[in-house]
């Protein structure tokens, strides 16, 4: 089924490798319901909600695509729908309703997925915008994770502070970002996770952490939360959350679709610029997005974590099998995993060093090129500066073809991008973001 030997592997290999990939990014099951808490989304829902749409969506992956690369809730996605879309909106838009806009996110994801709509969309964005909106949501996390963490804080005159650095929870929090750091610049499997252990370890024998127990038989207290598509349809249009379903296939494309790329490069399995069975392996985070939405979480990605169980030879889908299985195994420590995301300094290293590595990819803008570098520093400036990925995207989708007519080089310009540009005018002037 997985042709382990067409690939030179072995299940020893696989299911190694499928171990390593859990490791390195089992923090979602922890960092996800601490983030989306937020929004008032009960902590039981997320949990099971984020294994369910895990399990789905790197299952679909392992038996229908054969590609070792998990999927899971996306890091910025949760961040997007808590923040922005929940939060921004002052009591206009509840978690329930936010879930309508992610539901119907995933279903247009799937209609993208299975025609060549998607590799469209994909080729008609700038570079210099991809690269722009990776950077600002990984500066975004890390802005985060410091504020959670209490490392900085409110400031009546310029936004923000450093915060009392001799506060227990800013040093435990500073105490587990070295740890992690320690053991990822020694290149350590797993990493996040065992300095989110270590730390958790410190807090127990410091008193900041309590455990209220440690097995529970997974359950969802308010069920499934969206089914109906013609009601979540309405929802959307009530609340003018057009703008913020375009964000939400837009950020899931360009991080779900250069993730698969560069981890099946890692692997050796792309033939030329072509990736084999590319339909049946993205609809593995479309189906996933859609199904996660109807329990209880924000939009699935693959992980770039993959690429540390591919380090060490996972070729196949076997790996992301294990993976799955594991997934599933975790949903019965609920309780072990609320007390640890009850702890803020837990979890806010791994929203910084998250944050850390997506920002890596300012390298890749052309910063030579002024009409290109600047709308991506806006995108990257205005999603820290307004709690909004939505609108940093908005801005740069809307400046970029701007500096290209102006310059007589609008021909340059995809035109999706300016269909694009209207429609994100139109949401920032009129409707509610």
């Amino acid at each position: 089924m997985f042709r382990l030997q067409e690939h030179g592997t072995t299940v020893k290999t696989e299911v190694l490798a499928g171990i390593t990939t859990f490791l390195t990014m089992v923090y979602i099951v922890i960092v996800n319901p601490v983030i989306l808490a937020d929004a008032g989304v009960p902590f039981d829902q997320v949990f099971l909600a984020t294994i369910i749409a895990s399990v789905v969506g790197t299952l679909w992956m392992a038996l229908f695509a054969n590609y070792p690369i998990a999927i899971a809730p996306g890091m910025g996605l949760n961040a997007f729908f808590t923040y922005t879309v929940v939060i921004s909106s002052n009591g206009q838009i509840d978690y329930l309703t936010a879930f309508s806009a992610v539901f119907i996110a995933g279903i247009i994801f799937v209609i993208l997925s299975v025609t060549p709509l998607r590799e469209k969309l994909i080729i008609s964005i700038p570079s210099n915008l991809k690269h722009g909106i990776t950077a600002g949501i990984g500066l975004f996390i890390s802005f985060i994770g410091l504020r959670l963490s209490g490392i900085v804080q409110a400031h009546e005159m310029n936004l923000v502070k450093l915060g009392d650095l001799t506060n227990p929870s800013v040093l435990l929090t500073l105490f587990g970002l070295l740890v992690t750091l320690i053991l990822m610049v020694r290149n350590v499997y797993g990493a996040i996770f065992y300095g989110m252990l270590t730390t958790g370890i410190v807090a127990y024998f410091t008193e900041q952490l309590k455990f209220d127990g440690f097995f529970k038989v997974p359950s969802l207290p308010e069920g499934i939360l969206v089914w109906n598509p013609v009601a979540a349809i309405g929802d959307v249009i009530e609340f003018g959350m057009i703008g913020i379903i375009i964000s939400f296939v837009l950020v899931t494309l360009f991080d779900t679709t250069g993730t698969m790329v560069g981890v099946a490069k890692q692997a050796g399995l792309m033939k030329g610029d072509h990736m084999p069975r590319a339909r049946q392996a993205l609809l593995a985070d479309s189906v996933a997005t859609t199904i996660g939405s109807m329990f209880g979480t924000s939009p699935t990605s693959a992980y770039i974590e993959s690429s540390s169980g591919v380090a060490v030879g996972g070729r196949t889908g076997l790996t992301t099998l294990t993976v799955g299985i594991l997934f599933m195994v975790s949903a019965f420590f609920g309780p072990l995993v609320a007390s640890l995301s009850g702890v803020a300094a837990i979890t806010a290293p791994a929203l910084i060093i998250v944050g850390s590595l997506m920002i890596s990819a300012v390298k890749h803008i052309d910063w030579d090129a002024f009409d290109e570098a600047f709308p991506a520093f806006i995108v990257i400036l205005a999603m820290p500066l307004t709690s909004s990925i939505a609108t940093g995207i908005e801005l740069g989708f809307i400046i970029y073809p701007i500096l290209k007519m102006v310059q007589g080089r609008f021909k340059e310009v995809h035109p999706l991008l300016y269909i694009f540009a209207v429609l994100f005018f139109f949401q920032l002037i009129y409707l509610p973001h």
